[in-house]
């Protein structure tokens, strides 16, 4: 379980495989786990991956504040210096996608190339997220009355604290804690940090949808075609100067495509990752 102690916090991280730099960034809530159920016994073969616990999350330390993106663009920047990687590829997949972006945004010589899996833009977009039309509450609510085993009141259909605190009556589901009841810690951490960008009172700094236009680093979209964050693929998509993306079949997890259709993720990711390392090479010819 290897820590390193950044900008006086213990962040806990996990180095695989040879080759060219590789940063994988987890969403909200998660941890480097689930990185290391699909993705990473496949990419370390062709690069050397660094995976890590965001702070607040897994096994890394949980200061009372700095939960933005912002604060979490800087720890990455300090984690990356930590393990002199000078420049890297960066994938991340949600709120991790967030991160990603505000990282580049900040510290654009340390980011080769930008992947984003089901990027939320959680604050730039908080706003539509918020509307009770956004076409995210029929997936939350139906399948947490699935998963529970009960329909969800009326009145708390649109009500984020009492939706995420269900997910303490439900056990983890994947990987090797599957059939594990929830760490409450985390559920109230994530609580913690997506109610004030949810009600407009934390954004983000830097990171806006007019800021993408300043974000050049060759970029790949991965989505499903039935994301509950459309909303946010398309904001990327046409403020991206340097954007090609994948639409995946829709699945029946939708935002957690990683568990569903990782081979798929592994070719598209594959592709980008090799051609964008081929071009400066036969752009010097």
């Amino acid at each position: 379980m290897p820590k390193i102690r950044v900008g006086g916090l213990n962040f806990h991280y996990w180095q695989t495989g040879e080759g060219p730099e590789l940063v994988l960034v987890h969403g909200l809530g998660g941890n480097l786990a689930g990185w290391h159920l699909t993705m990473v016994p496949e990419l370390q073969r062709d690069y050397r991956i660094t995976t890590y616990d965001l702070r607040g999350h897994g096994r890394s330390d949980a200061p009372p504040g700095g939960y933005t993106t912002g604060d979490m663009a800087d720890d990455l920047r300090a984690l990356m210096d930590a393990l002199r990687i000078e420049q890297a590829a960066v994938v991340g997949h949600s709120w991790g996608a967030d991160i990603a972006l505000h990282f580049a945004l900040a510290h654009p010589d340390r980011v080769s190339q930008l992947a984003l899996i089901e990027g939320a833009l959680l604050a730039p977009l908080a706003d539509q997220y918020r509307r009770e039309d956004w076409e995210g509450w029929p997936y939350v609510t139906t399948t947490l009355e699935h998963l529970v085993g009960a329909p969800i009141p009326s009145d708390k259909l649109h009500d984020l604290e009492y939706l995420l605190k269900l997910l303490l009556e439900i056990p983890i589901m994947y990987g090797p804690a599957k059939g594990r009841a929830r760490d409450e810690e985390v559920v109230l951490r994530v609580l913690e940090v997506l109610t004030p960008m949810w009600n407009g009172g934390r954004l983000d700094g830097d990171l806006t949808v007019e800021s993408l236009a300043r974000i050049h680093h060759p970029t790949l979209l991965i989505y499903e075609a039935n994301s509950v964050f459309l909303a946010a693929y398309r904001a990327l998509r046409d403020g991206l100067p340097q954007c090609t993306s994948a639409l995946l079949p829709g699945g029946k997890l939708k935002h957690f495509t990683g568990l569903e259709h990782p081979e798929l993720i592994l070719e598209h990711l594959r592709a980008f990752l090799e051609s964008e390392r081929v071009r400066p090479v036969l752009e010097g010819r």
